[in-house]
């Protein structure tokens, strides 16, 4: 099958609204409509895949989203990224995060053996080796080895005990869930990866999951094959059990805070209330909004493997964006739930000198104090 045919260009109205709606092309040279067209012309992706800026998109969707005939645009460069693959012609970093996953289950290459440090003091089950749990609680690649998000999964955890949640977690067995692989166009490792994922979710007797990242999230519930499980973003799982009275939050929060939406739990599942509730059941914060939000979100620029890519684009990040637009709306904190916004967005705080007016926390973060887990 050919481009042309797998990726309906001859459907393509050669609108603009994938572009006009990118929120890379706002400061770089990745202009959607301008590929398709250069491709549907040819026939064949060569002369496309002699473009750097194909490792600019974050496959956030937005393109395919306002595509008005129904095409997917971001597929389009995912298998213009698996062509590049295919030939060898892929910037090291791309390169070192697959081999990195390949030998240790994580694009980081940190060792698997290193991938339950961030539970040191805390009694959590082993699932099926140390008994049996209802929840399966998947971890994901950054917040098991980035130090800034470690705190993350240790409060989830603390809060599921808390509120009596039978759960557990995979240990070491725990490999990288594959989203952002699949979207640098590494197919044949994604696959590998969502068998020997499939496997131990299967063999764990647990029957619900529940992940930290809504990247893991989106691809065990559109791209894995498990009937017989039901996925969850930890937002949705904290929502229900507040809702049901099982936390308590007895800690005044006193923050202005603004909610930002990550692509892979908003634009492309739709699950844009669970978060604002779980921030409004928070005594004492006061949510405000961006103006883009929901499925207008402005991306952070984290997805689709830019977290190991340099992008081509020029001036002002979408990160920066966003953190100058929370000040100016007087917010004391920018909100997120997904590691790859919180860690971007972070980075945008410090590249604009408002690190300390504006801080950016995990929901979890939050949670957290209102716990009084901070006060331990």
């Amino acid at each position: 099958m050919d481009f042309l045919e797998k990726y309906e260009l001859s459907a393509c109205l050669q609108c603009g609204k994938c572009t006009g709606g990118c929120p890379v092309a706002l400061r770089a040279p990745l202009n959607i409509r301008s590929l398709m067209r250069e491709v549907l012309l040819g026939g064949e992706p060569e002369s496309v895949l002699e473009h750097p800026e194909l490792w600019d998109c974050t496959t956030c969707a937005t393109c395919t989203l306002r595509c008005p005939r129904g095409l997917n645009p971001s597929e389009f460069i995912v298998g213009l990224r698996a062509e590049l693959i295919e030939g060898g012609r892929v910037p090291k970093t791309i390169i070192d995060a697959l081999e990195g996953t390949y030998k240790h289950g994580n694009p980081w290459g940190r060792a698997r053996q290193k991938r339950i440090e961030w539970k040191e003091g805390l009694e959590v089950k082993i699932i099926p080796d140390e008994g049996e749990a209802e929840w399966l609680y998947f971890i994901g690649c950054a917040p098991s080895y980035d130090p800034r998000l470690q705190g993350v999964p240790r409060t989830l955890c603390r809060m599921l005990d808390a509120a009596g949640v039978s759960f557990g977690i995979l240990g070491t067995k725990e490999s990288c869930c594959g989203n952002e692989i699949r979207r640098m166009g590494e197919e044949g490792l994604f696959e590998e990866l969502m068998e020997e994922n499939t496997s131990h979710f299967r063999s764990s007797g647990a029957t619900n999951i529940v992940t930290t990242s809504p990247h893991c999230f989106n691809v065990f519930g559109n791209e894995y094959d498990l009937n017989g499980f039901q996925v969850y973003h930890y937002t949705q799982l904290l929502s229900g059990l507040i809702k049901e009275g099982k936390v308590d939050l007895p800690h005044t929060v006193q923050k202005k805070v603004v909610y930002h939406d990550p692509c892979f739990l908003g634009k492309q599942n739709g699950v844009f209330d669970p978060p604002r509730e779980v921030l409004r059941a928070i005594p004492g914060i006061e949510l405000i909004e961006f103006e883009r939000s929901r499925e207008r979100s402005l991306c952070c620029e984290g997805g689709g493997g830019r977290m190991w890519v340099e992008g081509t684009g020029e001036g002002e990040r979408n990160s920066e964006i966003r953190v100058r637009d929370a000040h100016a709306m007087g917010a004391d904190v920018i909100a997120t739930a997904c590691p790859f916004c919180l860690l971007t967005l972070e980075d945008g705080a410090k590249t604009t000198g408002l690190e300390e007016q504006v801080f950016i926390k995990d929901i979890l973060e939050l949670v957290a104090e209102a716990m009084g887990f901070d006060h331990e």
